[in-house]
């Protein structure tokens, strides 16, 4: 019999014919299979446990013990090195999906660092996804990958707004101006997400005009979506919306996947008007698990540049 820490591999069905359990480090993308998720078939990696940025909004708290207090993934590079032989070569690899690569640690660790290092001899498409500049460090390492798509999270330009929203994370013009760098050299995609409304909606404009100015190729946005501890949060701080959002989300929203939309009317009107900005400055544009793929131009990860 396996031992408790072995890896189990099971042939499946699906596009990835590869399915790891929870032990592993690398896992199947949504293996829940959310009923609005367009994202193609895809890996999941990430060399860390929690995150420092402290985003009042993310749904990651919810089902990550002790999520504000990242800590490492034991044995990572060891674990990686066995782990990475087994994936297919052409294989979708996001990095990370609930805690940043370039969080906090990072700048101690270099777990990420040794990851890209390890990556960057298999045939992989790498999204990887932060809010840090500290992705810079790695540009020497990043410019040696053939299909990597760096995605960049900006919420607001508001510099004190964010400092609300991501206490903990690099401002807004950190994150702009590290795309701008790293653009010269691969793909970058801005995500603008979550929309909050109405804290982040109200110059979205403006936002978009700046990330064009990135030489960023692609928007892809959400709405936030409310649960009991991130809607806890966000009106903690945001006390003057507590009764709006609790009616806007609780009583007019709608419940998916047990989360509390937007009003899909609403909803609609917010991706819309993302959307015709981000194509009239000529950027590619898709939204991210809100049910309106119509107005997609792009896959939902971008990684439809490599397809």
């Amino acid at each position: 019999m396996l031992g408790a820490k072995s890896i189990i591999l099971i042939l499946t069905k699906s596009a990835l014919n590869i399915k790891y359990l929870a032990m592993s480090l690398i896992t199947e993308f949504d293996p829940w299979k959310n009923e609005l998720c367009t994202c193609p078939a895809k890996f999941s990696l990430s060399p860390y446990t929690g995150c420092s940025h402290g985003c009042l909004y993310c749904y990651a708290w919810s089902y990550i013990r002790d999520f504000s207090n990242p800590r490492p993934k034991k044995d990572f590079t060891k674990k990686l090195e066995r782990q990475i032989k087994k994936i297919p070569a052409g294989s979708i690899i996001p990095i990370a999906n609930s805690s940043d690569p370039y969080l906090h640690l990072e700048k101690k660790l270099k777990l990420t660092r040794k990851m890209l290092e390890i990556l960057k001899n298999y045939d992989l498409i790498l999204n990887l996804v932060t809010k840090s500049d500290l992705i810079l460090r790695d540009l020497d390492l990043l410019k040696q990958f053939k299909k990597i798509i760096v995605s960049i999270s900006v919420t607001t330009l508001d510099e004190k707004l964010a400092k609300k929203l991501e206490p903990q994370a690099p401002s807004p013009s950190q994150r702009l101006n590290a795309a701008s760098k790293l653009a010269k050299h691969m793909p970058v995609i801005i995500r603008l997400d979550p929309l909050i409304y109405p804290l982040t909606t109200e110059k979205l404009e403006d936002t978009i005009k700046a990330i064009k100015q990135t030489s960023a190729i692609q928007v892809i946005t959400s709405t936030y979506k409310a649960r009991g501890d991130n809607l806890k949060r966000m009106t903690g701080v945001f006390k003057e919306n507590e009764l709006f959002w609790k009616k806007l989300y609780l009583e007019r929203g709608e419940k998916k996947s047990g989360y509390w939309y937007l009003p899909k009317v609403l909803r609609k009107e917010l991706i819309a008007n993302v959307s015709e900005i981000t194509l009239r400055e000529n950027l590619k544009f898709s939204s991210c698990r809100e049910g309106f793929d119509n107005l997609n131009t792009a896959a939902c990860d971008g990684t439809d540049l490599f397809k």
